[in-house]
């Protein structure tokens, strides 16, 4: 077991399967040594366990919780494609959808829950450059969505 999954196991928490794509893409893509996930919604066991905007339909800790679900399934996507989550050298950038009701307006503390879970598992390597935007409508009306670009070490 990597030291990041016994991070993880000592949080509680278990590295799921990747989320397979939902149209043309791939979860995660590598060049040199950057790994870019795609948007990661908070996929559990293959479905999602909230549906709506948050803010209306969706609490704001329900959708914090639902980020770190993302970075979650992130890191499985990171894997995937690097083989060893040791292998992370610092998350670069993270970026954070919010299906947001017209009126709500705490997008940035929803993404905290993806930007904190990477800091509990990562240390000094999970801290990150982020952006968390409003927007409209998500995929399968999930509340959130999470996409991260890590840097390697090299293998």
């Amino acid at each position: 077991m990597s030291a990041v999954e016994a991070k993880l196991a000592e949080l509680g928490l278990t590295l799921p399967e990747v989320v397979p794509p939902l149209a043309a893409y791939q979860p995660a893509v590598q060049s040199g040594v950057y790994v870019y996930t795609a948007g990661q919604l908070p996929m559990v066991e293959g479905k999602l366990p909230v549906t709506g905007k948050v803010g209306a339909e969706v609490t704001p800790e329900e959708a914090k919780e639902l980020a770190r679900t993302c970075a979650l399934n992130a890191l499985a996507a990171v894997k995937s494609v690097a083989g060893d989550l040791d292998r992370i050298a610092r998350v670069v950038k993270v970026v954070g959808f919010v299906a947001s009701a017209s009126d709500f307006t705490g997008q940035p503390g929803v993404i905290n829950g993806a930007s904190e879970l990477l800091g509990e598992v990562l240390g000094d390597k999970g801290v990150h450059a982020r952006s968390a935007v409003g927007v409209a409508v998500l995929p399968l009306d999930a509340p959130v969505e999470v996409e991260v670009q890590v840097e390697l070490t090299e293998a």
